[in-house]
């Protein structure tokens, strides 16, 4: 579902009165629910399932799995807990189901995560994914609110998993390039997470999944009233994305992203605007919906020298890809 399809039938639930104890929810587009449970503790709750992206089930399961994870790294908190949902043809072979639940479950358990349960279906394509709980300080949340003019805007972990896994389906993409963006798809965002919180002065983040980079990026800007500058040719891709994108193979997620990111929105400006000299292969793919996407976080430009010191000492991929000033939606030079 896209992003303006998504905003219609969720206006009536983000309306209803919110209970103190809940820290974050429908009010504000953000990746996690909160749940505030004494001063010291709070529950992030989240869940994610899609279909099958890779042809290998204990891949698609064990990506599925990181994929899921990520809302809880991206809030700042730890997962502990998750169960599964998973829809499967009858006619299919249980053991393909059983490899991609085996996936999954060992993925979570690289995270420290127990699958406690689940709940299947019977459907005509397969779907799999996660209901992940973690735990957070309340005091420490990351939202989307918060970014400041001053601040720079980072990335860690390039784009392209959508046109490559679409080129993929399409038998056009090259195995190295597969085999890439799969490894990029299986690295939990645990890592970039907790070098990010010994970082108080983060001020805001998420994770890029399926309204791209531009969507995430919009979110955020407009969460904490601000214009989000992102420098084109900054941005990390992966191998062979700009090739596949130069040749139409980008999935039909990003033209909805790209439609409704290029609408007017209340302030009676576009949400996103791109410079015109920006390629458009390069452009296209700052839409691509992404699978297990990296971290976005906004910091000031002070700290910006120590945070990218701690990254490369732990050997954790970092990119500065813009800033943030004042103004209103994303502006890509």
């Amino acid at each position: 579902m896209g992003p303006g399809d998504l905003a219609h039938v969720l206006r009536h639930l983000a309306m209803q009165e919110r209970p103190p104890d809940l820290l974050v929810g429908l009010h504000v587009a953000d990746d996690a629910a909160v749940w505030r449970l004494d001063d010291r503790r709070a529950l992030v709750q989240t869940v994610d399932f899609f279909t099958p992206i890779v042809d290998d089930p204990y891949t698609y399961g064990a990506i599925a799995a990181a994929n899921s994870l990520s809302d809880v790294y991206a809030m700042g908190g730890e997962p502990f807990l998750a169960l599964a949902i998973a829809a499967f043809p009858a006619d299919l072979p249980k053991e393909i189901l059983a490899e991609i639940f085996r996936g999954g479950a060992e993925k979570a358990a690289e995270a420290g995560v127990v699958i406690a349960g689940g709940h299947t279906v019977t459907d005509d394509e397969p779907k799999y994914g996660l209901c992940v709980t973690g735990m957070v300080d309340p005091a420490h949340v990351w939202t989307k609110i918060g970014a400041r003019p001053g601040d720079l805007a980072f990335l860690t972990k390039p784009l392209g998993t959508g046109v490559i896994t679409t080129a993929l389906k399409k038998e056009q993409a090259r195995p190295e390039h597969v085999d890439a963006a799969v490894e990029w798809m299986l690295r939990l965002n645990r890592d970039a997470a907790r070098l990010l919180a010994r970082f108080p002065q983060v001020r805001a983040c998420t994770d890029i999944t399926g309204f791209g980079l531009l969507g995430h990026g919009y979110e955020m800007a407009v969460a904490s009233g601000v214009c989000l500058e992102i420098e084109a040719a900054a941005v990390p891709f992966m191998d062979g994305a700009l090739d596949y994108a130069a040749a139409d193979l980008l999935p039909g997620g990003a033209e909805r992203n790209q439609q409704y990111l290029e609408e007017v929105d209340g302030s009676g400006e576009p949400r996103v605007r791109v410079d015109a000299g920006v390629p458009a292969p390069r452009a296209a793919l700052l839409f691509d919906p992404q699978t297990s996407g990296g971290l976005l976080f906004a910091a000031p430009a002070d700290s910006a020298g120590e945070i990218e010191a701690a990254f490369r000492d732990a050997g954790v991929p970092l990119w500065q890809i813009g800033r943030v000033v004042a103004g209103h939606g994303v502006q890509v030079r």
